[in-house]
């Protein structure tokens, strides 16, 4: 046997989750399923303690998870996550809670300068001088029992963890920017990033009809079938696929003949519980007054010599990412570049460490105070005015811990996969 501690039991459970109440943090990871269901199906639960990283299954029977449910809670103890969002969505979902207080080393290291979506085998081999085995990245989680090779894989998430995280923190501390992270983690941390109502489904389908009627209808559709996907536990597409929800918004079918009519409809389904259930929710979003339709947000109007402006800010952008070491795309989408072009007032660049990494000098440019040129292949901003000097001085890019040399003919690891 490999040596690994695989908790099944409540009682062993209890004992391990009372002795990490007394640590400074812990280090969490899960593996799940969900290619056949709406809610992810947890399989497996890593924690990293002080002493000891053991793997809990959730699938035991008997096992009674209140006691980890409840440290996750625990304001003593630091949870430590790397790409933490799936995670917490599946906590949040099981228990109505987030993990709090919570660290996400991906994005720790976006700032510290790993990168773009820095995954976990990167961080291990540079700051934890580990390979990590990726052969078992898809494995059947939900299978018993679990081999030992499974087990060295699950718990290596959360062992190689910690010494990435004592690293990223005291990187955090010299380089000034854990307050950066602190704002990142309320965003990870608020309950309405993962709350996702029925009656907001449709805004995630792309359409491109935008007539009131046609969005009243598939709001209703979409609603209905978010819901009975969740209440039967399936994928959305089992239910009725994407398509089949514009076509219905389109047609606005009155009878069983007319629903059946729609492709990927078929007759059997237009006569069956779920052909009442759609033409009920058609019914019911035309009975609507039109005061009560929906309409999609409206569009920014973009302003004559945008497309210069937005390369101009692009290239900004990208200059000051790189002199900073801050992942570009944690700073900013092109969206947000297109809102703060526009002169939207509420654009994620005015507020925070955005601001003062990008924001202010973005402002600048936008202003006419500072001018870009290229001096020695490279791109300089040269202040207009003796205020805008202020904030051309090349933001300091942080130091990234040594990593050990190679020993013989080890290959580098994969650093294509974003945990």
């Amino acid at each position: 046997m490999n040596g690994i501690t695989v908790i099944t039991k409540s009682a062993p459970l209890l004992d391990y989750c009372s002795s990490w109440q007394q640590a400074v943090y812990v280090t969490v990871d899960t593996e799940f399923m969900r290619e056949h269901t709406y809610w992810p199906k947890l399989c497996l639960i890593q924690v990293g303690g002080p002493d000891e990283s053991v793997v809990i299954d959730p699938l035991a029977e008997g096992i009674d998870l209140t006691p980890f449910f409840d440290l996750l809670s625990d304001r003593n103890v630091l949870k430590v996550f790397h790409a933490a969002r799936q995670d917490v969505e599946l906590f949040h979902h099981l228990t109505g809670h987030v993990p709090e207080p919570l660290f996400d080393t991906q994005l720790a290291a976006m700032v510290c300068g790993f990168g773009e979506s820095v995954g976990y085998e990167k961080l291990a081999a540079r700051l934890a001088d580990a390979q990590i085995d990726k052969t078992l990245r898809f494995t059947d989680w939900a299978r018993r029992p679990l081999t030992d090779r499974q087990l060295l894989y699950a718990v290596a998430d959360v062992s190689h963890l910690r010494p990435i995280y004592d690293k990223l923190s005291a990187q955090l501390e010299n380089n000034g920017r854990r307050s950066w992270i602190d704002e990142e983690m309320k965003i990870l941390t608020s309950p309405a990033t993962y709350e996702n109502a029925p009656e907001d489904a449709w805004k995630r389908i792309k359409v491109r009809n935008g007539k009131p009627r046609f969005l009243a209808i598939l709001r209703e559709v979409a609603s209905w079938r978010e819901m009975e996907a969740q209440r039967r536990d399936v994928p959305r597409n089992r239910i009725i696929r994407e398509e089949a929800l514009t076509e219905i918004a389109a047609h606005a079918p009155a009878s069983v003949e007319e629903l059946a009519r729609v492709r990927a409809i078929s007759q059997k389904l237009a006569e069956g519980d779920m052909g009442r259930a759609i033409l009920k929710a058609v019914e019911y979003a035309l009975s609507l007054g039109k005061e009560s339709y929906p309409s999609q947000p409206k569009q920014f109007e973009k302003p004559l010599g945008m497309a210069p402006l937005m390369d101009l800010l692009k290239v900004l952008l990208k200059m000051r990412c790189e002199q900073s070491g801050v992942a570009q795309k944690l700073v900013a989408t092109v969206g947000d570049l297109e809102r703060f072009a526009a002169g939207d007032e509420t654009s994620p660049l005015l507020s925070g460490w955005r601001r003062e990494l990008f924001g202010e000098l973005a402002l600048a440019l936008k202003g006419g105070r500072v001018a870009l040129t290229v001096s020695n292949g490279q791109i300089q901003v040269i202040p207009q005015d003796a205020e805008a000097a202020t904030l051309t001085a090349p933001a300091k890019r942080p130091r990234r811990p040594r990593r050990r040399p190679r020993r013989g003919n080890q290959r580098p690891p994969d650093e294509t996969r974003a945990d």
